[in-house]
């Protein structure tokens, strides 16, 4: 090492593998080895990796290059721009296309078989002996081979395993090349496992929160903030430094099958939601924090999905084919943009706008004002270039939603190329295509190779001096995610310190708190809540029919109790004979018709276009939209996607089946129904069946049995409108938020947008007073 040791220092290396330098001490923790500087930054380093440590003015600085000088990228003391500047200018262009690259989803460890499959010295995991938190052969290819340093992860074993596994992965990239380490991500985690028990004292897998949607019901920021903050602590204690949320889209069509990632319908609940989230994401405070808010709490957020995914012709969903057109009846275009430029990209904290924006799948049909081109939004110079980067100045990075250079192999499958409006071109076309766009990285990609060829392109059409600058301005961008979130200084994590902090019993209560805010009571005739403890409740088993799941795998037949019964027992005694119940409580999910498709209907007329319904009893749609606005695929012979006439039948029709029946077997006792949202629900079709109704967006059984029972008073409002029925969800325009005929109930409630009871009545306070206004528009 090329320090110099105290006779002092070297007794306590002696003694506790502990050495002492100028400013710095160093100490082994488990395969790592952490520098404190006094008065400096903290580095962590493998001894594995090659990497030693320089001595400059007293403090330690890790040599990452193994040029046994300090380059300035490798000097915490600077500002991370000229940090990343000098990293980009010094790397080829091979390194570069690798940091472009965002790679497939990864399983700790990886699946035996599947889309996610892994193997570990050429052996599925179960028959490889390898332990958990081993890298794969195939991540061993791309971090080495193809310089990828971008890993979104998903399913982990347990936080210590999350944690050894960056060590490990953080130790191999150290020793390579200029030392970048990798940044690993993850789509939201921090759903809750509605069997689950919570118990006040006791701690938990990772802490347990509404999604987005429950979240927005509670129409509280701050609380929004408060998850943020948390949930990126538990991130980085699993490795994890960048978050591919939130998903800001405007949910202006019911129908559309994401509007539970959303934060609703209304731009300024979206705007103000978005804004809270990624300050407590990205904002680091006290001894975390480096600079600029910035630190090592500090979460990098990727908003999504620029300009807007929410308004999908016919509520179809742009990961598939039959779903690729976004489409703007209403001329509400730009309204789109308000969570990102008044939320996103104005913070309140110090980081001042979100690290990153996913832009998403959907052509923006007819948007594009300058080129006249129907492409992918991340393909669209208009939308990147001239919107994005131009207009509203954001100079963060830019990396595509995933497989969007792969080629579409057919209209109905979630797992297929999705180059909308580019299928022609080649895959290296596409790249440089998105390149020239304004985009920094593709989202799904572990192949170094079309990059490469695409800088190629560049050059033959622009010189060499161009494409390199057009390659380091997006390094750049991309290395600044890397500095700012201390990941160069300390990649490294003690698992037993992660164990302590993922799911701690604080955060666990404060997931659960927030749970019981976001349940929204619609409907409570004569007070029939809260229930009495203790009572005898009748809950009729729920019906599953065999399907198949977003990825295509066969899912089984099931018929089963909607919740976990050993919690129900510890408010109720539960019988099977409704005869003997002073209750019903039934548990329902929202309609289930699909999305929009249906492989059998192809077969019989060559389109496959129906109806998403919102309702549980079949739906025919009548003079509905005939043409359809935008249309065409390659591996269709028509344009024409209008439905009109079909017809949809909902998954899950025996839900509305267990109200009515149930109903009928209580002969005019209270029936409870809770509805699991996950879009707009046609409630019409049942509320009359009901004494009381709760309306949820994923929460714990025990929550929904703390507000049954009193022992928390509801408090949310609606974050989207509930529509008198389908005819006025064709009516309104997929763009424009707001715009249905809202049910009414039998006690003469609409259930609009803002609306909810608490145990007096119809919420009115400080928060229907500022959202329920007409919602905001850019013009």
């Amino acid at each position: 090492m090329n320090h110099t040791l105290t006779i002092s220092g070297l007794l306590m290396l002696f003694s506790a593998s502990t050495t002492v330098g100028q400013n710095w001490t160093e100490t082994k923790t488990g395969s790592w080895t952490k520098v404190t500087n006094k008065g400096g930054q903290t580095l962590g380093y493998s001894p594995a990796s090659g990497v030693k440590i320089l001595t400059v003015n007293g403090f330690a600085f890790k040599d990452l290059n193994k040029n046994n000088k300090l380059d300035p990228y490798e000097d915490w003391r600077l500002p991370v721009s000229a940090r990343a500047k000098d990293l980009a200018a010094k790397l080829s262009v091979e390194q570069i296309a690798g940091l472009m690259l965002y790679s497939r989803h990864q399983p700790i460890p990886a699946a035996a078989g599947g889309p996610f499959a892994g193997t570990y010295g050429g052996k599925v995991f179960a028959q490889s002996g390898a332990n958990v938190s081993d890298l794969s052969d195939q991540q061993r290819e791309f971090l080495t081979n193809d310089n990828l340093r971008h890993v979104l992860i998903t399913s982990v074993q347990s936080p210590e395993a999350a944690a050894q596994w960056n060590n490990n992965a953080q130790a191999l990239v150290e020793g390579l090349g200029m030392g970048i380490p990798i940044n690993s991500s993850s789509d939201p985690r921090h759903g809750t496992r509605a069997d689950a028990e919570y118990n006040a004292g006791a701690g938990g897998s990772i802490s347990m929160w509404p999604g987005s949607l429950g979240l927005a019901a509670t129409f509280n920021p701050e609380l929004v903030n408060k998850y943020g903050h948390i949930a990126a602590t538990e991130y980085r204690a699993l490795g994890i430094a960048t978050a591919l949320s939130p998903q800001v889209d405007l949910a202006t069509d019911p129908r559309w099958n994401r509007v539970s990632g959303t934060f609703g319908e209304d731009p300024k609940l979206a705007t103000d939601m978005a804004r809270a989230y990624i300050d407590g994401f990205q904002t680091s405070t006290g001894a975390k924090e480096i600079t600029g808010g910035w630190g090592y709490n500090s979460v990098n957020a990727m908003v999504k999905h620029w300009p807007g995914g929410g308004s999908g012709e016919g509520g179809r969903d742009a990961h598939y084919g039959y779903g690729k057109y976004a489409v703007y009846p209403g001329s509400n275009f730009e309204s789109h943009f308000l969570p990102f430029i008044n939320g996103a990209f104005k913070l309140a904290g110090k980081t001042s706008k979100a690290a990153a924006v996913m832009p998403y799948y959907t052509i923006s049909f007819n948007q594009d004002k300058k080129y006249g081109e129907n492409v992918g939004n991340s393909y669209n110079k208009y939308i990147i270039g001239d919107l994005l980067r131009g207009k509203y100045k954001y100079d963060g990075v830019v990396c595509t939603d995933w497989l969007i250079t792969a080629d579409e192999t057919a209209v109905d499958v979630f797992l297929t190329g999705k180059s909308w409006g580019v299928e022609t071109l080649t895959v290296p076309e596409r790249h440089y295509k998105i390149l020239m766009a304004g985009a920094d990285q593709f989202g799904g990609n572990n192949d170094a190779g079309p990059v490469i060829e695409a800088y190629k392109m560049g050059v033959k059409e622009k010189g060499e001096a161009a494409m390199r600058a057009r390659f380091e301005q997006s390094a750049v961008r991309l290395l600044t995610n890397i500095f700012q979130v201390g990941l160069f200084e300390n990649p490294y994590l003690d698992p037993t310190v992660s164990r302590t902090i993922v799911g701690k019993s604080d955060f666990m209560q404060a997931g659960y708190q927030a749970q019981l805010q976001s349940v929204v009571m619609l409907k409570n005739n004569a007070k029939t809540l809260p229930l009495t403890k203790g009572k005898t409740v009748y809950i009729p088993k729920r019906f599953t029919p065999a399907g198949r799941n977003f990825l295509g795998m066969e899912t089984p037949e099931k018929l089963e109790y909607p919740v976990n019964l050993n919690i129900v027992k510890k408010y109720f005694t539960v019988t099977d004979n409704p005869n003997e119940a002073d209750y019903a409580l039934v548990f329902i999910q929202s309609p289930n018709s699909g999305g929009g498709y249906s492989s059998d209907d192809a077969k019989a007329d060559g389109t496959g276009y129906v109806p998403v319904s919102l309702q549980y009893g079949d739906y025919t749609a009548h003079n509905t939209r005939n043409p359809s606005i935008a249309g065409g695929d390659p591996l269709e012979k028509f344009t024409n996607r209008t439905y009109n006439g079909k017809t949809a039948k909902t998954i899950n029709s025996t839900d509305l089946g267990m109200v009515t029946d149930t109903y009928a077997k209580m002969k005019g006792k209270p029936v409870i129904v809770s509805l699991l949202v996950s879009n707009p629900t046609v409630v019409g079709e049942f509320e009359k069946q009901t004494n009381a109704l709760l309306a949820h967006f994923g929460v714990q059984d025990q929550a929904l049995m703390d507000i049954l029972t009193g022992a928390s008073e509801p408090s949310a409002l609606l974050p989207m409108q509930m529509p008198a029925n389908m005819q006025t969800v064709e009516a309104q325009a997929e763009d424009v938020p707001r715009d249905m005929k809202p049910y009414v109930d039998s006690a003469g409630n609409a259930y609009d947008f803002g609306y909810g009871l608490n145990w007096k009545g119809v919420i009115e306070d400080a928060r229907t007073a500022k959202y329920k206004k007409a919602p905001l528009s850019i013009k």
